[in-house]
């Protein structure tokens, strides 16, 4: 059979690898397969860890992830990239000046910076520079609830907080938002989702919260999906439509992987 060289849909996760398979870079690569689009990776940081924790981590060094940048600019096609976990300031600095000098599609950022829970898990330097740096060359910027917080410096009590908040980071720079709803507690039935896109059309995406210890890599996941549509060529309205679907049957669906925190369930959403 003749094809075209780069004709099949290439996207790429610039991320940590998770040894456990549950998040990263692991978890995106495990997106892009079943969303169809060939999955490459830029690793900036190799996690060891399991369902209890993480044991160890190791930074990549710059000038390695320099190499990968170029490695994969030099031939491929990537149509679509996305960002992960970037762990210091010189890291994030690193990344955004590679990204500025290739063409890898339009950026989703998914900025880990506060847990699901609430918990920091970036020092005050680098998120400043993932704020000041990262954010503006966002084509979807796909923040938790504390996330949203942490980035705006507002407390989100109401509705209209949380739409506020999705147009002050528009102003920053991102031009789609989606501020993925609040885990409060477990009694709530409900998780919503706020999406502002770049032409001011905004709307909320709801599903039913699902009360599971398998939860790693929701966010990595739903980031990978948007990543993967828009590679395919989708609008970003139902690069994020989709990708909500996704990441709920795949909290639907358990897999028994693992002691404790597991991971979703990548095979379960069918369209």
């Amino acid at each position: 059979m003749l094809f075209m060289a780069n004709e099949f849909p290439q996207v790429v996760t610039i991320a940590g690898s998770d040894s456990d398979g549950s998040a990263g870079l692991q978890a995106d690569l495990s997106t892009f397969f079943t969303r169809h689009v060939h999955g490459m990776s830029i690793v900036t940081a190799c996690v060891a860890g399991n369902s209890y924790g993480i044991q160890a981590a190791t930074a990549m060094p710059t000038d390695f992830i320099d190499q990968q940048f170029t490695s994969l600019a030099d031939d491929f096609d990537i149509r679509a990239s996305k960002t992960g976990m970037l762990a210091d300031a010189s890291l994030i600095n690193n990344v955004v000046a590679n990204y500025q000098r290739v063409n890898f599609g339009p950026l989703v950022v998914d900025p880990v910076i506060v847990t699901k829970h609430g918990a920091l898990l970036l020092e005050a330097e680098a998120f400043e520079t993932l704020r000041e740096r990262l954010l503006p060359l966002a084509t979807v910027i796909t923040p938790n609830f504390y996330e949203a917080e942490k980035l705006t410096d507002r407390t989100l009590k109401t509705d209209a907080d949380v739409i506020s908040a999705a147009h002050q980071l528009q102003k920053m720079g991102a031009k789609n938002v989606i501020v993925k709803g609040k885990h409060a507690d477990t009694t709530q039935s409900v998780v919503r989702d706020f999406v502002l896109l770049e032409n001011g059309d905004h709307f909320w995406l709801s599903a039913p919260y699902i009360q599971t210890d398998h939860v790693n890599g929701t966010g990595d996941s739903l980031s990978a999906c948007i990543t993967a549509e828009l590679g395919k060529g989708a609008s970003v309205k139902d690069a994020i439509t989709l990708a909500k679907a996704y990441v709920n049957a795949a909290i639907a669906n358990e897999i028994a992987v693992g002691h404790k925190l597991g991971p979703i369930n990548h095979w379960a959403f069918q369209d």
